[in-house]
């Protein structure tokens, strides 16, 4: 997808956000946010007092009323304007979502067949079920699945990536998606959904359902703003008749003033902004996430499901060592298994004859003047190889060339059994040669462990996550890649049974579970884990049952959708902290201020010795409206992040926001009550 990343705060996404900041004024839309509506009602409630006394049918002073009004107003709307501006990041990037353009029209095929008769009608007509067909140059009308030939398409417009994929029919790269290019060849399509109900309509929905459903974690948090909420409120309500017995009553001003100090509002105006700007950070790494509540349980996750393949392992064995049998010569070895590998065009044969070409530098033969009769690979013989003259020889799996080499009279050396069992010792998968009934020796084909990827792995391990690598290798290869890789365990020979089972043990011991899949194979295990991240080039059943999509395909992407899960729970507790910890100066400054004339005794509680009770209590308010503002940069773009222990991230906060929101409260009120002095406005 082209999208350029985003300024933390772009013009126009400012102006836009002031716009809705004033929209989100209404009353209906205050009540979503109890903590802020309550500072809604005291800003109304002011503002109605400020002009009762400017005409004069109620006594008091109307400026100090009006001011404290002013700033009641500008703490709802810079809350408003934070979760505007989280709104805004996130609209913008379904616009440019829906930038990606759909053709009008397409090539609606009677039958399956490539060469079936075929109509031209409006895309938006296709339905669930149609074939249709598409050639180099055209746009892919519909999601669907490949059910005849192969193409090179540019998924640019979805992944940002401009290297184009191949799709074709059968296997794990059949799904293709709507708005997407051909580049060359040609593709007959399946659509798999109806109109206005693709991949890329999905995504934009979702992102353009920014108000999204609170997770569990956000409403026990919300909960608990309005429990705190509610203990203020009749705190506050039960002192205005305690003041009045005592003969000076507080002011109603003081008392609203007092109110919205210690409630909760810097977490409460910051909140929905903290959740929306979540889910934007992770579209910034390019993945879907289908709800707040996937973001939310990545950064909870603690067990994680990586497939070997692709993700720990780069993908594609390499051949490492030519291991000859007795008697038999490695460069022997090395020719015969050259030849063989010349007609395999897999990555492994590939490997083969390069290794061979730089070992003894065996130069590549003429395939054509070779005049040889090429035996490919089958699942049933499991070996493939090459007659050429008088020589047979043939390249498999052990047990293959065994029943080979018997059948032709001969036996397999017992030595080579032992180079077997070393090779699949070291993680290395063998490969066994034979020419006639003759066994040559052993080629180690040797998975490739990503560089920096056990690095990566001991920093999930700082976190508290158990890594679990997911193959269809033996338990000896397995475990040896296990072991180089750094992973805390692995399943071997995994069937689809098996996944799902480990999941479901992991979350019967209480344990929330991420895997990534592209699969149809991998979708029930995906269905049931907690974090399921479906690549975007997998099958739509992979797609359908996983909560997040990974636009660029990168199985390694699950660690950082972890990163962004945790950094985003990490941001809302610290500014949790911060909050709370901040009420406790905003109390220093206010109780002494409203409460010194009925009770003169208080006045020890005025340890930041501010200027007059009307400049402490306006100062404490318009600190406690101006927080908010300096902390939307800190909301949007989350707190930094560090792969540490639940106990050692707990302490932190409570150094970093705890302490701090006890000191800068004290700070910023006393500047801001010097200031006021200063200018004669208190």
């Amino acid at each position: 997808m082209n999208r350029k990343k985003q300024a933390l705060f772009e013009p126009a996404l400012m102006r836009q956000a002031a716009v809705e900041s004033l929209k989100k004024l209404s009353p209906q839309i205050q009540l979503r946010n109890p903590v802020m509506f309550i500072v809604w009602v005291g800003s109304v409630l002011t503002a109605g007092l400020a002009i009762a006394m400017f005409t004069g049918q109620l006594a008091g002073d109307g400026r100090f009323t009006a001011a404290v009004s002013l700033w009641l107003w500008f703490t709802v709307l810079f809350a408003n304007f934070a979760e505007a501006m989280a709104e805004g990041r996130s609209k913008a990037q379904a616009s440019s979502l829906k930038g990606v353009q759909k053709t009008a029209f397409a090539c609606k095929l009677h039958g399956p067949s490539p060469d079936a008769q075929g109509e031209r009608i409006l895309a938006a007509d296709l339905r669930k079920g149609d074939i249709v067909r598409v050639e180099a140059g055209d746009i892919i009308p519909c999601d669907g699945e490949v059910i005849e030939g192969g193409a090179s398409v540019d998924e640019s417009a979805i992944t940002g990536e401009s290297a184009p994929v191949i799709r074709e029919s059968g296997g794990d790269f059949a799904s293709v998606t709507g708005g997407t290019r051909i580049l060359s060849d040609w593709l007959v399509i399946e659509c798999s959904v109806n109109p206005g109900e693709t991949f890329l309509d999905r995504m934009i929905a979702m992102v353009e359902n920014a108000q999204r459903r609170k997770t569990p974690n956000e409403i026990a948090l919300t909960i608990l703003l309005i429990a705190l909420t509610i203990v203020f409120l009749l705190a506050t309500a039960t002192l205005w008749p305690f003041s009045a017995w005592a003969g000076e009553p507080v002011s109603v001003t003081a008392l609203v003033a007092l109110l919205v100090c210690l409630i909760p509002t810097t977490i409460g105006g910051l909140l929905s902004a903290i959740g929306i700007a979540g889910m934007s950070r992770m579209l910034g790494a390019n993945v879907i996430a289908t709800s707040g509540r996937a973001v939310e349980a990545a950064g909870d996750v603690d067990v994680l499901l990586l497939d070997k393949t692709g993700t720990i392992t780069l993908g594609n064995r390499q051949a490492s060592a030519f291991i000859p049998a007795h008697g038999v010569e490695e460069k022997t070895l090395a020719d015969a298994a050259q030849l063989a590998s010349l007609a395999d065009e897999t990555p492994e044969g590939r490997s083969i004859v390069v290794l061979a070409k730089q070992r003894f530098n065996l130069r590549e033969r003429d395939i054509q003047s070779l005049h040889a009769t090429f035996i490919p690979f089958t699942a049933q013989t499991r070996m493939s190889g090459i007659n050429v003259d008088e020589r047979t020889i043939r390249k498999g799996s052990v047990d293959a060339i065994r029943r080979h080499v018997e059948s032709n009279g001969g036996h397999f050396p017992a030595d080579v059994d032992h180079n077997v069992e070393e090779i699949a010792r070291q993680g290395a998968t063998p490969l066994v040669v034979a020419e006639g009934a003759q066994v040559l020796g052993v080629i180690a084909l040797k998975d490739i462990v990503k560089g920096g990827i056990k690095e990566r792995f001991a920093r999930l391990r700082q976190m508290g996550i158990k890594t679990v690598m997911i193959t269809g290798d033996n338990s000896l290869t397995a475990a040896a890649i296990a072991a180089e890789a750094g992973v805390d365990d692995f399943l071997a020979e995994a069937t689809p049974e098996a996944k799902l089972a480990l999941i479901r043990q992991y979350q019967a011991e209480g344990r929330l579970v991420a895997m990534t899949g592209d699969g149809t194979n991998d979708a029930p295990a995906l269905a049931q884990a907690d974090v399921a991240v479906a690549m975007n080039s997998g099958t739509q059943a992979a797609k359908e049952a996983g909560n997040m999509v990974d636009l660029d395909s990168n199985p390694t992407k699950l660690i950082e959708v972890v990163h962004i899960g945790k950094q985003m729970l990490m941001t809302r507790g610290s500014l949790t902290t911060f909050s709370l910890a901040n009420d406790v100066a905003k109390y220093f400054a206010i109780i002494p201020a409203a409460f010194v004339a009925t009770w003169p005794q208080i006045d020890a509680l005025n340890i930041m010795h501010l200027h007059s009770p009307a400049s402490a209590i306006l100062s404490a308010v318009i600190f406690n409206a101006l927080i908010i503002v300096f902390l939307i940069p800190l909301a949007l773009r989350g707190v930094s992040y560090r792969p540490l222990s639940a106990s050692a991230m707990l302490r932190r906060n409570l150094w970093i926001y705890g302490l701090g929101g006890l000191i800068v409260p004290f700070i910023g009120i006393k500047l801001i009550d010097l200031l006021l002095t200063l200018l004669g406005l208190a």
